[in-house]
């Protein structure tokens, strides 16, 4: 009999749930220092996951939880790409 395969869990950065690690989005510092989301979850760099969702971003945000994830500033500009970037990705 084989063991069912453990599905991996990350925190939500933003509602601070725990969730199956395929559903939410991971937010990443490349070694370079420039962040960027990553839908598919294979670049490489520091990673830090989020919901799917907007208002999940904002709580993030609100709470400095990327900075401290990350151990950086980041700047306004940031954080509208990837709120545009989670808003493609929605559409798609």
């Amino acid at each position: 009999m084989q063991k069912p395969r453990k599905i991996p869990q990350r925190q939500c950065l933003g509602c601070r749930e725990m969730k199956n690690k395929k559903d939410l989005i991971r937010a990443v510092r490349s070694p370079e220092g420039e962040i960027s989301l990553d839908f598919k979850g294979k670049k490489p760099g520091r990673g830090a996951y989020v919901c799917p969702d907007a208002r999940c971003l904002a709580k993030a945000r609100k709470s400095r939880a990327l900075e401290r994830a990350f151990s950086a500033q980041i700047p306004a500009e940031v954080y509208g790409q990837l709120e545009r970037q989670m808003e493609e990705a929605a559409h798609e």
